[in-house]
This record gives C-alpha cells, sequence and structure tokens, in this order.
C-alpha cells in the first residue's frame, strides 16, 4: 500500500494524532468563506507501554484509545489522516531537472533511491513533492524526498483499522505542525512574514523544536524533556499510581503545595530548556535572533507559561491556538476548546489535509 506523505486529500479525513500518551483527534469542515470550521476534536488516554519510543508497543491498547477517541469524537467520518514521527522518516532534498514530468521524477527517485535510502526499496514507501525552482540553477527545480520503513507505517494502519478507521494519508507529525502553524500565523507580527518562529511542541518525553524564517522550515531538533517529568514529580510527591497523577495534573485537585513546590520549579525548568534550545539555534545556524516563540503540546496549556518562557528567553511567545479564528460547532465548549488547542497542533495539521482550502 503507498500512502503520500505530501498530496492534498479530500473528502474530510480525520486527524488522528498517536503521542505517547494519548490518542487525539480533530475534525474540520469548510466554512464556506475560504476557512475552516471545528466539528470536533477528542482526547483519550493510551495505557503505558501502548506507544514506545514513537512506535506501536501495545497494538491492543492503542487500539482501544483510537475506539475511545473516535466514539467521543461523535463522527461519522471514517477516512482518516495519520502521521509519524520525524525520527521515522528520512528526509531529503535533492535538483532535478525541471522539464521532467512527475512519472519521470518518481523513476528516478527510484532508480537512485540507494543513494538517499540506507534500505532496499523494498523495505519502504517513498514519496516526494516538488519544493520550487532551485535557487542557483534555473533549470532545476527543489524536490523533498521522504521515505519511512514499511513497518513503521504498517503499525499505525493496524490500529486505525482495528479502530474501525481506514487511511488515507500518512504525513510526517513535523510537516503536520508546520501546515497547522498556518493557522497560528496570524496571532503573530505580519502573519510571520520575514519573522523567525521558533515552534516548541512539549510532549511528554520530548520537546520537539521546529524553526520557520519566512514561514519556511529552516531547522528542526528533537530533546530529551516533557510533561512526564511533571506527571512523575506529582506521583512521587504526593503517593499517587501514573494514571492519578495524570488526572490530577490536567484536572485539578491536588494538595496546595503542589503550585509553589511542584509546578513552579517545574515551569521555570522547562522556560530554561526553552532557552538553551533557542541559544542552540542562534549560535549552531546563520540566524542570529527569534522573532516569537510558540508554545503547543499538552505544556503549553499551563498557567501563565508564555510569559515565564519569555521571561526567561526575552522573546515574544504566544500559546499555539490553531483554532482562534475558526467557526466552532455550537456543540463544543469554546472556553474548552482554548485549553486544548496547544495539545491538538498536529491532529489539526492532518485535518487540515483533507479540505483543500
Amino acid at each position: 500500500m503507498k500512502f503520500s506523505f505530501f498530496k492534498v486529500s479530500t473528502p474530510p479525513l480525520i486527524g488522528v494524532d498517536i503521542s505517547s500518551t494519548a490518542v487525539k483527534m480533530v475534525e474540520l469542515s469548510s466554512d464556506g468563506r475560504g476557512g475552516y470550521k471545528l466539528e470536533g476534536y477528542s482526547m483519550s488516554p493510551l495505557a503505558k507501554g501502548a506507544m514506545v519510543d514513537g512506535n506501536v508497543g501495545d497494538l491492543e491498547k492503542v487500539i482501544d484509545a483510537m475506539k475511545l477517541a473516535w466514539k467521543l469524537l461523535g463522527s461519522r467520518e471514517r477516512q482518516a489522516a495519520l502521521a509519524l514521527p520525524a525520527a521515522a522518516v528520512i528526509s531529503k532534498k535533492v535538483q532535478m531537472n525541471a522539464d521532467l514530468s512527475e512519472e519521470d521524477m518518481e523513476a528516478q527517485i527510484e532508480a537512485e533511491a540507494n543513494q538517499y535510502i540506507p534500505f532496499s526499496l523494498d523495505e519502504v514507501n517513498i514519496d516526494f513533492q516538488i519544493i520550487g525552482p532551485a535557487q542557483n540553477s534555473p533549470d532545476e527545480v527543489e524536490v523533498l524526498i521522504a521515505a519511512s520503513r514499511k513497518e513503521k507505517i504498517e503499525d499505525r494502519v493496524a490500529a486505525a483499522e482495528g479502530a474501525g478507521l481506514k487511511v488515507i494519508v500518512m504525513d510526517v507529525e513535523s510537516y503536520a505542525t508546520e501546515t497547522a502553524y498556518s493557522l497560528v500565523a496570524s496571532q503573530l507580527t505580519n502573519s510571520g512574514h520575514q519573522q523567525t518562529v521558533m515552534i516548541v511542541d512539549i510532549g511528554a518525553s520530548m520537546m520537539n523544536i521546529n524553526v520557520l524564517h519566512d514561514n519556511k522550515s529552516v531547522y528542526t531538533r528533537d530533546q530529551s524533556f516533557g510533561g512526564g517529568q511533571l506527571t512523575q514529580e506529582i506521583q512521587r510527591r504526593f503517593g499517587l499510581s501514573l494514571e492519578e497523577a495524570e488526572i490530577a495534573k490536567r484536572k485539578g485537585g491536588l494538595p496546595e503545595s503542589y503550585e509553589g513546590e511542584v509546578l513552579q520549579p517545574f515551569v521555570q525548568l522547562l522556560a530554561m530548556e526553552v532557552a538553551r534550545s533557542l541559544q542552540l539555534f542562534t549560535s549552531s545556524t546563520q540566524y542570529n535572533r527569534v522573532d516569537h516563540i510558540v508554545l503547543a503540546g499538552g505544556c503549553a496549556a499551563i498557567s501563565d507559561i508564555d510569559t515565564i518562557v519569555q521571561d526567561r528567553t526575552e522573546v515574544h511567545t504566544v500559546v499555539a491556538n490553531p483554532f482562534h479564528s475558526m467557526a466552532i460547532n455550537t456543540r463544543l465548549k469554546p472556553q474548552q476548546a482554548v485549553v486544548d488547542a496547544p495539545a491538538l497542533l498536529i491532529a489539526c495539521g492532518l485535518a487540515m489535509r483533507g479540505l483543500p482550502i
């Protein structure tokens, strides 16, 4: 089965983000005015060991969480877009003759695949996208090639099919983030044009850094840090199970000492990690400054996190809200959607693949 990492697909697709701790789903529709409407979203926790290092560790546990997420979504749609972690995908930019047809490009890429991919061709799914004219050569175009081991894709497809969904698109998490960022950019000066923007997506165990300059990705990096550290500290400090600690972190109800003794030290540590990433980026690339930081992931819902990160880094910081200019289905609670939005950036970007707006 061949999947497209790039092409837009219709009709509407449910965007399904399988993180290390939850399955998140987003359903969008067209608002009829060239924009999007949020029809629904859901989050279903994953049992421990269901996902391990971005791979399916226990298929049945993932299927159970996907079934629950789809039920909570309350949708009739069953066609879905999923994504692989960037670490599971080999991406390479090459230059090719601009006169080649897509079929000829595909044939050439397959013929030369062993130059780009350290696996035999029958072990991988491969796709490509023409980015645009090559800068130094008017007769050539820049082409992005993406390839992934088939078993990485098949595990996710098996989980979706086990939950009754049909996978139409297999994207890459970092590309889905960039797609959804186009909705967040309007929160920034000049909608991000001529700006350098650092998107920091803080998951349970990883912080994914994606820097865009003039709305094009110029740098990506994964850093080992995440909200799981806060969960573990809650667990240790208050004698809770992992599941209880995760629920308490989201819903509240912890002793008064939590705020000062557990949450604030974690938030300061998070701000320090973002500052470190920022310093690493500016010292190792041609870009000597960042204009905006966009915070995403579950940790971005922590109260005043943007202010604390901005104070530490001295860079304008916002919390990602891809839904902020969308019409919202009346059965959803707008205030809750704002709280949940930063954790749904990837799922939102995936749902956008089904609507060529």
